[in-house]
């Protein structure tokens, strides 16, 4: 079966998304906790900066990459 070039656009798009998206979520997952030492220096409400954001940042961050990918596939 050939695809059209509209399902080839399609498909490019979908995977320029799903880079873009995979990049954001590999940063929230992954860069966090390479510099978890340089932000456990910081206190937020007297917790270290680096488990807010793996407690609540990282949450956060995928629950928006859901509803952004969710926006995109519906144009």
């Amino acid at each position: 079966m050939q695809l059209t070039e509209r399902h080839n656009e399609y498909w490019r798009k979908n995977l320029v998304y799903t880079a873009i998206l995979l990049l954001a979520w590999f940063v929230a997952t992954f860069v966090e906790v390479w510099f978890a030492r340089e932000l456990n220096a910081i206190t937020f409400f007297g917790w270290p900066l680096a488990f807010w954001f793996s407690a609540q940042g990282s949450l956060a961050i995928y629950v928006a990459i859901i509803g952004i990918y969710a926006v995109l596939m519906r144009k």
